[in-house]
């Protein structure tokens, strides 16, 4: 037993080390998947809370006009644009999107009704009519500043009442679900970019003819490089969530033993589709379109960049049936919901239905020459 697993053992140290000294596969497994994960993070992975660039004029003498001016510029919500002096200047910059809105305060606005005794006025709000959601969201918060200051000058019963209590657990981010699909692409662009470059540049010069000459078999070939891709796979995989942590505070209910396994076993099967890939191409100009043809499917429909569930519902089914999709599945399961293991027993079972047909397709079409 210790004879066979010798090999196994040796060819993992030796892939660990030649993938280190390869810059270009450093960046394929570490480098390229971190781009993603900086772009989408920062597009999703910072708290952005309701604000509104404006532009105010106030066109009322009165004292009451020139507080309600001041309390806007101080209200974090809106960013008063104080260079904008006219309405003609604040639709050209509406027009060219530098503005959400225009609030102008008219003449009289403010001033005191000498029946009633208290100020009165109605503010004006212009909005591009190709940014209607905002202009309506503006208003409700106008609505609901001036509902504060009618009750103030005149104290009305209500009735009725809204009582509004936050959860316990707080809520997820945009990018803790895109996360998951990240670190897929991490674990894919390892198991077939890999070894679809790797093995047809070794065959080229003449290495893996040479490993055929000594005593090793197919199999512990397969395992050396399984084993080496799993520690390679778990070491991208923790870069990923360091980052993601410090940087964009994404969020982690599972518990990492389970995250770590069900990354090891995905390494394992989506590099017996690199395996097959690079055991069958005799060179580097047939590895390249045929790793192409079998990932940028799974990239694109696996959830890696956005949710399956905007996608039609055939294309949803024809989806369920690819390796990467699993993963993603499991992976998400465990990131946002806290799922274990025991509990993502169809994801774990699709994954190995696929480790027995892709792995016995690469010893199939693998060959040394």
């Amino acid at each position: 037993m210790k004879k066979q697993l010798l090999p196994i053992f040796t060819f993992a140290k030796i892939d660990i080390r030649r993938l280190f000294r390869d810059k270009v596969g450093i960046f394929f497994v570490f480098v390229f998947p971190l781009i993603f994960l900086l772009v989408f993070g920062g597009l999703f992975g910072q708290d952005r809370d309701i604000s509104f660039n404006i532009a105010l004029l106030n066109q009322s003498e009165s004292e009451f006009a020139a507080e309600f001016e001041q309390q806007l510029i101080d209200n974090e919500i809106f960013t008063v644009n104080e260079d904008v002096t006219s309405l003609d200047i604040a639709q050209e910059d509406m027009n060219r999107g530098s503005l959400d809105a225009v609030v102008t305060l008219p003449e009289g606005f403010g001033e005191i009704d000498p029946e009633a005794g208290f100020p009165r006025g109605n503010v004006e709000i212009l909005y591009d009519r190709g940014n209607e959601q905002a202009g309506v969201t503006l208003g409700s918060i106008m609505e609901s500043i001036f509902a504060d200051i009618n009750a103030e000058l005149v104290p009305v019963e209500t009735p009725f009442s809204v009582a509004v209590e936050a959860t316990e657990i707080e809520g997820l981010t945009t990018l803790d679900y895109i996360f998951s699909g990240l670190l897929g692409f991490t674990i894919l662009s390892l198991g077939v970019f890999g070894p679809t470059t790797v093995f047809p540049r070794m065959k080229e010069k003449g290495i893996i003819r040479r490993y055929h000459t000594t005593p090793i078999k197919v199999w512990q070939y397969f395992a050396g490089n399984v084993l080496s891709n799993s520690f390679v796979g778990l070491l991208a995989v923790a870069v990923m969530f360091i980052v993601a942590v410090l940087l964009f505070n994404v969020n982690m209910r599972g518990d990492y033993l389970s995250l770590a396994i069900l990354t090891i076993f995905g390494t394992i099967v989506l590099f017996g589709v690199g395996l097959a890939a690079g055991g069958w191409a005799k060179n580097e100009m047939q590895a390249a379109p045929l790793a192409n043809l079998v990932a940028f499917p799974m990239m694109f429909l696996s959830g890696v960049f956005f949710p399956r569930f905007l996608m039609p519902e055939w294309l949803q089914t024809v989806s369920d049936f690819l390796p990467l999709t699993p993963l993603i599945d499991g992976l998400r399961l465990i990131i946002t919901e806290g799922r274990t293991l025991l509990e993502i027993g169809p994801e774990l079972a699709m994954l190995g239905g696929w480790m027995i047909i892709i792995y016995a397709i690469a010893f199939k079409v693998f060959r040394w020459e």
